[in-house]
C-alpha cells in the first residue's frame, strides 16, 4: 500500500465528505429539493421591468383610516380587533410594514404574547410559502403572530405568485403557481383544480390567494376557504352555520359573529367582469409596451383608471370621464346603502343589549341573534369585498339589501321581546359620532394599546429584522 498516494488522495476525499455533511447548506439547497427565495429584488435581474413596477406600489404611502370616516364600524364590530383600528389597504409593497403597525396584531413582547395567531402573516409574504415548504403547515400555522416574526419579513411579491424556482420562470416567462397548499384544496372543492384551469382562471386565482374570503380552522387556527358549499354569500352562511362557528362574541349584543375578510374573488366571479372572462390582471396588471416594442405586465398593482388606455378602453368604448361618472355613481349608491344597513344593525346591537339587561332569556335570544348575525355578515361581505363597486355593483346592492332585510327583523322581534320586559321607550345608542367617541362607549383604552404598539415597535421588531437579515445573509 502506498501511504504517501493514500495521504494525498484518499484523506482529501475524506475531507470532502466530512465537510459535506458538517457544513451549513446553501438556500438553494440542492437540486432535489430547491428552497422558495422570498426576496423580491433577488428577481430584479431577471425580471427588471417587473420588478420596478411592483416596487413602484410603494408610492401608495398615505394610510386612509376607515374607522375615522366612518364610526359606525367601530360598533359593528365591538370586542374584535377591527374595532381598534382598521385602515384602508395600501400597495403590495407595505403588507408587512400594515400588519406589524396595525393595533389589530398587538403589542407581543416574546413569542406567545399577542391576541393573534399566526396565520395573520398568511397573505402577506412570500416567506409564508417558504416557512411551509420547510416546516409543513401544521409547523407555520400552530402558535402565536409573534411566533415567526423574524421569519416573515419580505412584503407581497414574486414568490407569492410564480414557481419561480421553474425553468420557465428563470428564462423571463411568467409561470404562474398556487404557494399555499390550503388555497389548492379550496379550489378542488368547488371543481376547479388549479392544474386544470384555462390561463386566464390561473390569473384569477394567484389573486384568490388572498383576495378572498378564509377563516382560523381547528387547533392550530389555520387558514381555510369556506367554499365546501359554495362560493356565494349565502352558501358561505349555510356553511358557517352547520359549523356553529363564530369569529367573536360581539360585545354590545352577545350574538356570535362572523367577520368576512376581503372575498373580492367571490364578489367579482358574480359580476359582469367576471362573468365575461375579465381578469384582475386585465384590470389591475394590464400590459404595457415599450418604446423599443417589448410588452411586459405592469405589476403596479392599482386603480385602473391610473391607466386607462391599457386597461378600461381595451373593452369600453366610453371616455374616462364617462365610465368614471358612471362609476362614481354605483359607488354612491353601494355607500348609501351600506350606510343605511349599518344604521339598522348597530340599533339592533344596542337593543339586544337591553334586551339582555331587562332579563331575556338565551331561549328567547337566540332567533334575533342569528338574524343579526346574518345582517353583519351580508354587510360586511360586501363592504369589504374591495371594489366591489366597480367588481359586482348588482351583487353589492343586494347583499346589502339582504343585510338590512334581517337587521329589520331583528328589531321586529326585539321591539316585541322588550314590550313583554316593560321596555316600551325607544332604546338609547350613545354617542358614536366619531371613532374616539365610538370606542370610549365601548370601554377601549385606546392609549394603553397605542403605548403597547409603540413599544413593539420599538424594542421587538427591529430585532425580528435583525435576525432576518443575519439569516439571508446566507443565501445564494
Amino acid at each position: 500500500m502506498n501511504i504517501k498516494r493514500w495521504s494525498n488522495t484518499s484523506i482529501a476525499a475524506l475531507f470532502l465528505v466530512a465537510s459535506s455533511l458538517l457544513s451549513v447548506p446553501s438556500f438553494a439547497e440542492s437540486e432535489e429539493k430547491q428552497l422558495i427565495d422570498p426576496r423580491n429584488d433577488a428577481y430584479q435581474q431577471q425580471h427588471p421591468d417587473q420588478y420596478h413596477s411592483w416596487k413602484s406600489t410603494s408610492e401608495s404611502a398615505v394610510i386612509e383610516d376607515a374607522l375615522h370616516e366612518d364610526p359606525n364600524m367601530v360598533i359593528m364590530w365591538a370586542g374584535y380587533g377591527f374595532a381598534k383600528d382598521y385602515n384602508k389597504a395600501r400597495g403590495h409593497f407595505y403588507a408587512l410594514d400594515d400588519v406589524r403597525q396595525t393595533l389589530r396584531t398587538g403589542g407581543p413582547q416574546d413569542e406567545n404574547s399577542g391576541p393573534m395567531p399566526m396565520a395573520c402573516w398568511s397573505c402577506k409574504s412570500p416567506d409564508v410559502a417558504r416557512v411551509i415548504d420547510e416546516r409543513g403547515e401544521d409547523g407555520y400555522f400552530e402558535g402565536k403572530w409573534a411566533r415567526l416574526g423574524d421569519q416573515i419579513v419580505n412584503p407581497i411579491g414574486c414568490a407569492d405568485c410564480h414557481n419561480t424556482n421553474s425553468e420557465k420562470f428563470k428564462n423571463g416567462e411568467p409561470e404562474l403557481a398556487l404557494t399555499r397548499p390550503y388555497v389548492e384544496r379550496a379550489f378542488e372543492s368547488i371543481g376547479k383544480p388549479f392544474d386544470e384551469q384555462s390561463r386566464l382562471d390561473q390569473q384569477a386565482s394567484v389573486c384568490a390567494q388572498c383576495h378572498v374570503e378564509y377563516y382560523f380552522a381547528g387547533p392550530t387556527k389555520a387558514v381555510k376557504f369556506p367554499w365546501d358549499q359554495g362560493t356565494k354569500v349565502g352558501e358561505m352562511e349555510d356553511y358557517y352555520d352547520a359549523l356553529n362557528f363564530k369569529d367573536w362574541t360581539h360585545k354590545v349584543s352577545k350574538a356570535p359573529m362572523l367577520k368576512a375578510q376581503h372575498p373580492g374573488f367571490e364578489t367579482w366571479r358574480e359580476g359582469i367582469h367576471g362573468k365575461n372572462k375579465v381578469a384582475c390582471v386585465d384590470c389591475h396588471m394590464p400590459k404595457v409596451t415599450k418604446e423599443d416594442g417589448t410588452v411586459y405586465t405592469d405589476h403596479k398593482v392599482g386603480n385602473p383608471f391610473d391607466r386607462f388606455e391599457d386597461t378600461c378602453a381595451n373593452c369600453h368604448t366610453q371616455t374616462k370621464e364617462q365610465l368614471h361618472s358612471i362609476v362614481s355613481s354605483r359607488k354612491a349608491q353601494v355607500l348609501k346603502m351600506k350606510l343605511t344597513a349599518e344604521k339598522q344593525i348597530v340599533a339592533a346591537h344596542f337593543e339586544a343589549q337591553a334586551a339582555w339587561e331587562a332579563g331575556a332569556s338565551e331561549a328567547e335570544m337566540a332567533e334575533i341573534l342569528m338574524d343579526i348575525r346574518h345582517a353583519q355578515w351580508r354587510w360586511d361581505y360586501a363592504i369589504a369585498s374591495h371594489g366591489i363597486h366597480m367588481h359586482a355593483p348588482e351583487v353589492a346592492l343586494e347583499v346589502l339589501g339582504s343585510a338590512v332585510d334581517h337587521a329589520a327583523d331583528a328589531r321586529t322581534k326585539l321591539i316585541r321581546l322588550l314590550a313583554t320586559k316593560g321596555v316600551t321607550e325607544p332604546v338609547t345608542i350613545p354617542d358614536i359620532s366619531t371613532k374616539l367617541k365610538a370606542q370610549q362607549a365601548l370601554g377601549m383604552d385606546m392609549d394603553k394599546m397605542n403605548q403597547e404598539k409603540k413599544h413593539f415597535l420599538e424594542t421587538v421588531a427591529p430585532k425580528w429584522d435583525k435576525a432576518a437579515e443575519q439569516r439571508e445573509a446566507s443565501y445564494q
